[in-house]
């Protein structure tokens, strides 16, 4: 039996012109089908007429409300999979609409990335559902269905292992900030004490916002349906745009920066990615290589390929922790030890750009004596 075109669909019904279209543009980016629906009755009738992947209901709408909606659509359509939007979130309205077969609940205001989430989960239990009744209708005959859906539950497993995995690594920073602000609303703290505590919450708090900007970055570049932007792209200047920008840095901690360029040839590619691929290598050799010590930056062309490493004189990386390097959320002992302050996606983030552009990455290092990170990239087309 030939495969089934994935739905990528998607109706949005809410009585806001600027939600509707503002999830149109966020979501036509990723290559899906936005329809929208400016009432509940065109809502009800737009999914009488077509089957969508998604359906994404407003509560508050000034003919149906989108819990008399989402009773109405799964009277009909009880395999719809339906997500309410809602700025009036609270448990029990959570849990009336989960009871009445709502899959998901996201509130307003929501960002792009919330609702490109929301939306990936819904279409992964669109696709489950397909295939499952694809499954019952051809029998036990065919095993491509069958297939087809124990591949979705392992996506879906490995999804729920990351979304642990960023959950463990969120608690941390969040935990210590409510500790901070506690002691201080209990009245535990003199006021140099609450100053203190006010840096520290102020800390981790960036920590936090660095986590999650490296997580939504490694997605990005992870997920295969984002629309790239590709243009002609000067490495040699992005390296100097990102050296100026660590320069006062490297000074603060008394290193040596030395940088060696040799002209290139142009590479097309997003000029984000680049940016991120020589911000990722060159912060974490300053912040790895002790007071005084030496980063080395180079860049030269080599046949139809241009290379790039960062050498620095630093901590160093044991040999057996080599190979985990690029793993997600891994730090090595000694880099913890050295540096509190670190997401652990840095170097995933890199391999995964290298990877995009058809390039290859590989690292050298003796601890106690700092290492080298090379990466090549062929000149021309982007990936």
């Amino acid at each position: 039996m030939a495969n089934q075109k994935e739905n990528r669909t998607i109706l949005v019904v809410d009585d806001e012109r600027g939600l509707r279209e503002g999830c149109r543009r966020a979501l036509t980016r990723y290559r899906y089908e936005v329809d929208v629906a400016a009432t509940g009755q065109e809502g009800l009738s737009k999914v009488l007429a077509h089957d969508f992947g998604v359906v994404l209901l407003d509560v508050k709408m000034p003919d149906i409300s989108g819990i008399e909606l989402l009773k109405h659509i799964h009277s009909h359509k009880p395999d719809s999979v339906c997500i309410i939007m809602t700025a009036y979130a609270t448990v029990e309205l959570a849990v009336q609409a989960m009871k009445l077969g709502a899959y998901d609940f996201i509130e307003k205001p929501f960002s792009d990335d919330a609702l490109l989430l929301a939306v990936e989960r819904g279409m992964d239990k669109h696709r489950l559902e397909t295939a499952s009744g694809r499954d019952l209708s051809v029998g036990e005959g065919s095993a491509a269905p069958s297939a087809e859906k124990r591949t979705l539950e392992e996506c879906e497993q490995t999804s729920s292992t990351y979304s642990r995995k960023v959950a463990h690594e969120l608690r941390a920073p969040i935990a210590a900030i409510r500790s901070f602000l506690t002691l201080i609303l209990q009245g535990y703290t003199t006021p140099e004490k609450t100053r203190e505590w006010q840096e520290r919450a102020a800390d981790r708090a960036d920590d936090l916002l660095r986590l999650i900007d490296d997580v939504l970055n490694l997605a990005r570049l992870k997920d295969a349906d984002v629309e790239r932007t590709p243009e002609i792209v000067s490495v040699e200047a992005v390296l100097k745009d990102v050296l100026g920008l660590h320069a006062p840095e490297a000074e603060a901690k008394g290193i040596r920066l030395q940088v060696e360029v040799k002209p290139c040839g142009s590479l097309v590619a997003d000029a984000v990615h680049i940016k991120q691929l020589w911000t990722n290598l060159i912060s974490n050799a300053i912040k790895y290589t002790s007071r005084g010590g030496k980063v080395f930056v180079r860049l030269v062309p080599e046949g139809e390929s241009l290379v790039g490493s960062v050498q620095d004189t630093g901590i160093g990386i044991a040999h057996e922790d080599v190979p985990r390097l690029f793993r997600e959320f891994f730090r090595t002992e000694q880099a913890r030890a050295f540096a509190q302050h670190g997401t652990g996606l840095g170097l995933a983030i890199v391999k995964q750009i290298v990877e995009e552009y058809g390039g290859d990455i590989r690292v050298e290092s003796e601890p106690g004596k700092g290492s080298r990170f090379t990466f090549r990239l062929p000149l021309g087309g982007a990936a």
